[in-house]
């Protein structure tokens, strides 16, 4: 049988979602802890890879268990055999046509920005500090440049290894939420560090060293190198992923930052 999971946690002591031989993965932990539940291994499959120090609202896996369990025993034994840092938030069975990746419709992330003079000391590993404020209303205009289909060239890593550069953005917010500024993009699908880049570029707009045109120009050259450092990964969240019916999985608007 096909279970699906909802998983949220905290990047900061993973080296990623990603299983690896010599580091600490959220996947290996997850992992481990379905397989003790299911008194055998299980291998499990995610909607999207987070990098080292990227957390997650909302992380959709999905397994295969001839384990015969129901959905509040996967999600309260996995929650016992796991760190703190992690947390299935809802287990349920899925159809057979169910894939966390290839199923998903639409993907969104959020990346958090503390702008402020004095760092932040709770949310050291959660956002990025920013020193001086930033002109959220100018960062806004700048961000409806992104909106829609485009060659995001400029705005993936060089070691990027997707076949086509062509992304299609529905949703890019700005919002200003006492000293933080929150950016909210989703789309159907993300270059390698998009995000991250993207509001490296915002930023940077923010703090006044570019027009809001300079993303016109970015598109339109599709050179990396023109463009912003990638903001560090510690300020970003896989927010939500949506998928069409009949699969319900319940990660949707109601994961994303407070």
């Amino acid at each position: 049988m096909r279970y699906g999971l909802v998983i949220e946690y905290d990047g900061s002591a993973f080296h990623g979602w990603q299983r690896q031989p010599h580091a600490e993965s959220v996947q290996a932990c997850v992992e481990t802890a379905l397989s003790v539940v299911a008194d055998t291994p299980v291998a499990t499959t995610c909607a999207g890879r987070t990098d080292s120090g990227v957390h997650a609202l909302a992380q959709v896996v999905h397994f295969d268990s001839d384990a015969q369990r129901r959905p509040h025993a996967w999600r309260l034994g996995s929650n016992a055999n796991l760190p703190a840092t992690v947390s299935v938030i809802w287990a349920g069975v899925v159809g057979e046509g169910f894939h966390a990746r290839y199923s998903a419709a639409e993907r969104t992330y959020q990346y958090r920005i503390t702008s402020r003079p004095s760092r932040p000391a709770l949310d050291a590993q959660r956002a990025w500090h920013i020193h001086e404020p930033l002109d959220v209303a100018t960062m806004r205009r700048a961000a409806k440049h992104l909106l829609g289909e485009h060659d995001f060239s400029a705005f993936r890593s060089a070691g990027c290894q997707a076949n086509t550069p062509h992304r299609h953005v529905s949703e890019l917010e700005i919002e200003a939420r006492d000293d933080d500024v929150v950016i909210t993009i989703s789309a159907n699908a993300f270059l390698q560090n998009m995000v991250r880049i993207v509001t490296g570029v915002l930023v940077d707009i923010g703090r006044g060293k570019h027009h809001p045109d300079w993303v016109t120009v970015l598109l339109a050259n599709a050179d990396r190198t023109a463009a912003a450092a990638t903001a560090p990964a510690h300020g970003l969240y896989l927010a939500a992923v949506r998928y069409l019916e009949p699969h319900q999985v319940p990660s949707d608007r109601r994961h994303r930052l407070p």
